[in-house]
């Protein structure tokens, strides 16, 4: 990748950063967790749920991709996250208002579209202020996982003592929260005076590219029946809410654990081994879920594999689109990543897995969710170039930290 005339500022404003992924990872502790129970409360059979939730991702597919090419044409991605972040609040407010199965479609798209289309943006931001500094990257995003250990615990104990139709409330004060953080957030100093014509196609023209982007949206296309329907089926195997909270927690916790070990293990393994472990693992997680569930040491177990089946593959992928797509492209490349995984394959995976529940029970879910990723390990194994590992980075930097 050329990346002449480019200058980055090496000032990192990591507090604020970890701050900005500390909340909205926050606001996920509440959606993907506990959002099937509040619209289950409203009513709604699992079909239904299975589809309201995959329409959370289904905007993925188009939003990141938008507004990340305005980001890009513009150079200002803070100022469309600021911008993405409040008209995803604005929007959410008519959640309140809406009971039926169309008009929570409508309202489910409409915030979502904005709401899904900050996180590959300020991927993008974070990367930028990183840009000589990679390993970094999990230490900062660690603190959205601690902000979803946060919110996922308290609401289950909450849920124990209070009706789902608190949830909505909690949402809205992260999304708020979230907003006034990104006022704070500073632009990233990145300065292009002039791009190759057509390297971005031939970027996306890459076997390895194709691949990576078609192994990581059939990795989270197997965590659709999780992230849709896993506490309704913790629920049915008579887990309290707390329980349910813990066992979530637990997965995040492992994942805290993995990303305060990557720097290390980003010096040591390359990126190809990481990702292929990590679908190993995925398949062993979601076969244990599948066969185990009333089995709460089991299922401890299997959500400890949470750090290699999203922790330690999310990682690689980021680093991996930072590397192919080179400073000019980043956030289009983070959206393309954030579309096609989270945005088409969750879509798919929650669509479906409602589907394929109230046919054939949460077992057999589950149990698909492994074949998937085997499928993945396959493509994998065959297509995603090595890429060498990252070198020592100096450890001295310029940190504004307020």
């Amino acid at each position: 990748m050329s990346a002449d005339n480019t200058r980055v500022s090496r000032s990192i404003p990591s507090f604020r950063l970890s701050k900005y992924y500390f909340v909205y990872f926050a606001s996920l502790g509440i959606f993907l967790p506990y959002w099937a129970i509040y619209l289950q409360s409203l009513g709604f059979n699992i079909a239904e749920i299975g589809q309201l939730i995959a329409m959370i991702p289904a905007t993925k597919i188009i939003a990141p991709i938008l507004w990340g090419w305005i980001a890009d044409k513009t150079g200002k991605r803070v100022r469309v996250v600021r911008i993405t972040s409040l008209l995803a609040i604005v929007l959410f407010t008519a959640i309140y208002q809406v009971r039926d199965y169309w008009s929570m479609v409508a309202v489910t798209l409409a915030f979502s579209f904005f709401w899904n289309a900050s996180l590959p943006l300020f991927e993008a931001v974070t990367l930028a202020f990183l840009e000589n500094n990679p390993y970094r990257y999990s230490l900062i995003r660690l603190w959205g996982s601690i902000g979803f250990i946060l919110t996922v615990t308290v609401t289950g104990i909450a849920l124990d003592y209070y009706p789902p139709l608190i949830l909505p409330q909690f949402a809205f004060a992260c999304l708020l929260l979230l907003w006034i953080i990104s006022l704070t957030l500073p632009e990233p100093e990145v300065t292009i005076r002039h791009t190759i014509k057509g390297q971005l196609g031939q970027i996306l023209c890459q076997r390895s590219i194709i691949a990576l982007l078609v192994v990581f949206m059939l990795i989270q296309l197997s965590h659709g029946p999780y992230y849709a329907l896993y506490s309704l089926f913790l629920e049915q195997k008579g887990y309290s809410g707390t329980e349910t909270g813990l066992l979530w927690a637990t997965g995040v916790i492992a994942e805290i654990g993995l990303f305060l070990l990557m720097p290390y293990l980003l010096t040591r393994f390359t990126m190809r081994s990481i990702i292929l472990i990590s679908i190993l693992l995925s398949i062993l997680r979601w076969m244990l879920i599948s066969q185990y569930a009333n089995q709460p040491v089991v299922l401890y177990f299997a959500q400890g594999l949470h750090a290699a089946s999203f922790g330690s593959a999310h990682v690689a992928a980021v680093h991996m689109i930072h590397q192919q797509f080179g400073v000019h492209f980043q956030s289009i490349g983070q959206a393309l990543y954030a579309s096609i995984s989270f945005g088409l394959g969750g879509m798919l995976g929650s669509y479906y897995s409602g589907w394929f529940w109230q046919r054939f029970g949460p077992e057999y879910v589950f149990m698909g969710a492994s074949v998937v990723c085997m499928i993945a390990l396959v493509i994998a194994w065959l297509w995603i170039d090595d890429n060498p590992v990252m070198g020592h980075v100096e450890l001295l930097v310029v940190e504004e930290d307020l």
